[in-house]
């Protein structure tokens, strides 16, 4: 007889700080509105409160034993909303100049393919879990975007030179990231029907 699998709750701790995260992002898009210094800090401040987020939820829910597919699937997907819609809102203020527009291009792109392979393995039993190069990834974008968000300069340094610094050092990881990803999945030929194939 097949064991029907056990429904996974959603509103749990984790999940809950995952979603708030979420609440950031229609935040990014009120800066043009607010850009002074004032403006700048505020919404610095509420993006590091949200990236750091990140890492409470993880821990909650390897801590209370709440890891849920739902979860995994939700977690990476607010991340990118949130570095996407910054990024494009600091792109069309002109924090981040015109010709890094292709870094931008490069790490929103990325982040959508993968979003999407996530889909794909999802569909086929298989969660695709965040690799330690893609966090590598995640933290140096989101200290850039921090950098860009604050008022330029700040504590006496070149906010948004570190930030393009960092920018492109990031991107440069955002392909190298982005290629295991693929190489992971389709290297192995994707996952079978009858077989779920490894978290990467």
């Amino acid at each position: 007889m097949r064991r029907v699998p056990r429904a996974e709750r959603f509103w749990n701790l984790p999940n809950t700080v995952t979603v708030l995260r979420l609440v950031a992002v229609p935040v990014m898009l009120v800066l043009p509105i607010f850009p002074g210094r004032t403006g700048s800090q505020v919404t610095a401040w509420i993006f590091i409160v949200a990236a750091l987020s990140d890492l409470v939820d993880g821990w909650l829910a390897r801590r209370g034993q709440q890891v849920t597919k739902i979860g995994k699937l939700l977690d990476p997907l607010a991340d990118k909303l949130l570095v996407a819609t910054a990024l494009i809102v600091l792109l069309s203020m002109g924090r981040i100049p015109a010709w890094a527009t292709w870094m931008v291009v490069v790490i929103v792109g990325r982040e959508l393919a993968v979003t999407g392979l996530r889909g794909l393995a999802s569909a086929h039993g298989q969660i695709m879990a965040a690799t330690g190069l893609g966090k590598a990834k995640t933290l140096i974008q989101n200290i850039a975007i921090g950098c860009f968000l604050f008022p330029d300069p700040t504590l006496g340094l070149p906010a948004h030179g570190i930030g393009l610094a960092l920018l492109a050092a990031a991107t440069a990881i955002t392909i190298w990231s982005g290629y295991a990803y693929f190489s992971a999945y389709f290297g192995g030929g994707g996952p079978r029907d009858d077989q779920e194939g490894p978290a990467t």
